[in-house]
């Protein structure tokens, strides 16, 4: 009673409930489900031989009672007759527990159907609007949301469906966020900061279209008015806690009640929704996140390699045996196959890109030797033409620069040099101690830096909307690691990018907003923003920064390039964290002092090692306990014949806005050495930009 009492003031909020919209009192000689198992836990007495299994029992008891008074000859005959009806029991057991497997055959099957049908179907929809959501650079992201049972999917547009995340409901708590601005702020998080993101989205896609990134573990969104905000907070609350029910009854409705449709739009109405009044107790079921993602990816391959799928199924045939072993030997096996097979929908088949070896790489040499470069008189009165547009501490994000100190290729492309020692990370994946596991990653993170091009160049800056795809094979593990990034904003200029390989248990997001600083005689590249590591079979997350790139000698004097700032590495989880400062050569310091860096790894605020060396060639680590100094990373010629061999897309196959395609002209130019021919491709491409700035 209590219950009943506490689910009807829970509705009674809601206009236009009825009565009949509380669930019945079930008999609990019906059949009851057994929330562990899934299945039923007692039989129904109106199974065939139920009620007869019962008298033969009760008749065995009398029989055996009598039989203490009679002689040997009528008690041998008693035990014949007394086999007979044991066998009897039996057969009439058996068929019990047939049709009580039909029964969870079916009961499955059901459960199946009606959690495809409502993620699938485009009318079963609970709330459906536009609504701003913050990234992680605390900006805001206008997304089209739409809010299924158990699932919100978040796309990019409404007609065009570019998917951008899927936010598994069930694990997660929803509370308003006060806030000083126009609208209604809530937060959508997990109370125990896990994902609470699906891998795939609904038609199968790995990767989301890449808007400004995205928090792993919560949501801070805001609805234009009050009254949306709050109608979108109980509409979540109720797909929270009751997405099992919202399966059924929208399902329901849509097929025998004709819900009340707008003439606009063929949804199913929330408030429709909370009119329902067919909502049994005994339909209820749950689901948690793995099942859901299963049901809501059903037709796409959840693996990253094929061995990943042959290896699950072995698994999943190795529990088959195990559970048909403790089975009775009277279930064949079509019924064990009727069991666990549905007929998946037809799909329209994925087409794979094809990805091709990369040819030509340059690996700049270690030291400063490498970092320098003597401007020509010709490019120097160019540079004296900058010169004057500009003021010390200016921002030069929107100076055009001269095409002579170009790296031909796209900032999106630079930023993947970090991934050609990805297998430290699948090797930092399978280590159990997280002490070595933060090592793994900061060795991963310092082999990053020696590939540099040969001078002091740099590279394009991204046009918006320009994306780059590329991919390494792990020979060790048969894997693959594939990177994109996207150009997601021109004014102020942010690059996103995502990396990720599922079998080897690691991915990688973040974001970088780009500014440059002129201050006279040199100039600094700032890179704000932060790179976010995941183990997913761990649950830890490793926040990292980036350094600053320090040009020097603009005006007199050599230029120079280096690398300075501090660099934060952070597991919150473990409390492993690790600290590296690159440092700029002193005024008056020699060769030696060019690319030092030095860093400490670190428990909470207790000291475990220190780092000096160059972060170009050796970097040796000392342990504060025992003091002993090792070398921790050191490029040698036989690491880097090692390295991963990267894989772009093949070029007839790439977008109108991939990197490759978008500045083949421009970079033909470059390594043609045409500059005029350079510049004005470049500037075709930058008005192009403007243009299409000024249409929107």
């Amino acid at each position: 009673m209590k219950e009943e009492s506490s689910q009807q003031r829970r509705f009674s909020t809601c206009t236009g409930v009825s009565p009949v919209l509380f669930p019945p009192r079930i008999d609990g000689r019906k059949l009851v489900r057994n929330a562990s198992f899934g299945g039923y836990n007692e039989l129904s007495p109106s199974l065939p031989g139920f009620e007869r299994g019962k008298e033969d029992i009760s008749q065995n008891k009398d029989e055996s009672s009598l039989s203490m008074s009679k002689s040997k000859s009528e008690s041998k005959l008693y035990n014949g007759s007394e086999k007979d009806s044991s066998t009897s029991s039996k057969l009439t057991k058996k068929e019990s527990l047939k049709v009580q497997k039909k029964n969870y055959r079916e009961e499955k099957k059901r459960a199946t159907k009606e959690l495809l049908s409502t993620i699938t179907d485009p009318s079963v929809i609970v709330m459906a609007d536009w609504l701003k959501i913050r990234g992680t650079l605390k900006s805001w992201t206008k997304l089209w949301c739409v809010l299924k049972p158990g699932v919100l999917l978040i796309y990019k547009t409404q007609k065009n469906g570019q998917w951008v995340g899927t936010v598994l409901l069930n694990a997660c708590e929803i509370i308003e966020r006060p806030s000083k601005k126009d609208g209604f702020c809530f937060k959508l998080f997990h109370p125990l900061e896990q994902s609470i993101w699906a891998v795939k989205g609904p038609k199968g896609e790995a990767v989301g279209s890449i808007t400004q990134p995205l928090p792993s573990s919560y949501l801070i969104i805001r609805a234009t008015s009050e009254s949306d905000g709050r109608c979108w907070m109980d509409a979540l609350e109720l797909a929270l806690k009751c997405s099992s029910l919202l399966k059924r009854t929208m399902i329901r409705e849509g097929k025998e009640h004709d819900l009340s449709v707008s003439s606009d739009s063929t949804h199913v109405t929330f408030y429709g929704l909370l009119r329902a009044n067919n909502l049994h107790s005994g339909d209820n079921f749950q689901l948690n996140d793995s099942e859901i993602e299963r049901q809501h990816f059903k037709d796409q391959d959840m693996y990253s390699d094929k061995s990943d799928k042959e290896n699950d199924q072995e698994h999943d045939e190795s529990d088959n045996e195990v559970m048909g072993k403790s089975e009775e030997s009277d279930t064949d096996t079509s019924e064990r196959q009727d069991d666990s097979y549905i007929e998946p929908e037809p799909v329209e088949p994925l087409k794979e890109t094809t990805y091709t070896e990369q040819s030509h790489e340059e690996l700049g040499e270690a030291g400063e030797a490498s970092q320098t470069e003597t401007v020509s008189e010709e490019n120097k009165s160019l540079i004296w033409t900058l010169l004057k547009q500009v003021r010390p501490g200016m921002d030069l994000s929107k100076v055009v620069l001269p095409t002579f100190i170009l790296e031909p290729r796209s900032f999106l492309d630079k930023l993947s040099d970090y991934y050609y020692h990805a297998d430290f990370l699948s090797e930092a994946a399978l280590e159990e101690n997280p002490y070595f596991r933060l090592k793994k990653v900061v060795k991963w993170y310092l082999s990053g830096f020696y590939k540099k091009p040969k001078g002091l160049k740099k590279p394009y800056n991204p046009i918006l909307g320009e994306t780059f795809r590329c991919l390494w094979i792990h020979p060790r593990t048969n894997s693959k690691t594939f990177y994109i990034a996207e150009q997601v904003s021109h004014h102020p200029p942010i690059s996103a990018f995502y990396v990720s390989n599922r079998k080897d248990g690691f991915c990688l997001s973040g974001s970088i907003l780009a500014k440059s600083k002129f201050y006279g005689n040199s100039l600094s590249a700032i890179l704000e923003g932060e790179a976010r590591l995941t183990f997913l079979n761990r649950g830890e997350d490793y926040v990292m920064t980036m350094p600053y790139a320090h040009c020097k000698g603009i005006l007199y004097g050599t230029m120079t390039l280096e690398l300075g700032g501090t660099v934060n590495i952070t597991c919150q989880k473990t409390g492993y964290s690790a600290i590296l400062e690159f440092k700029l050569k002193p005024f008056l310091g020699s060769s030696d002092c060019v690319n030092q860096i030095s860093g400490k790894l670190k428990l909470g605020k207790e000291v475990l090692a220190t780092l000096e060396g160059h972060w170009d060639s050796e970097v040796f680590i000392t342990d504060k306990k025992t003091d002993n100094s090792e070398v921790f990373w050191n490029p040698t010629p036989d690491i880097k014949q090692w390295r991963l061999i990267r894989h772009t897309v093949k070029f007839e196959e790439q977008g109108d806005f991939e990197s490759e395609k978008l500045w083949q002209r421009v970079t033909r130019a470059i390594n043609a050495k045409d500059q005029t021919e350079a510049t004005q491709e470049k500037y075709v491409l930058e008005e192009a930009q403007r243009q299409a700035a000024r249409d929107r």
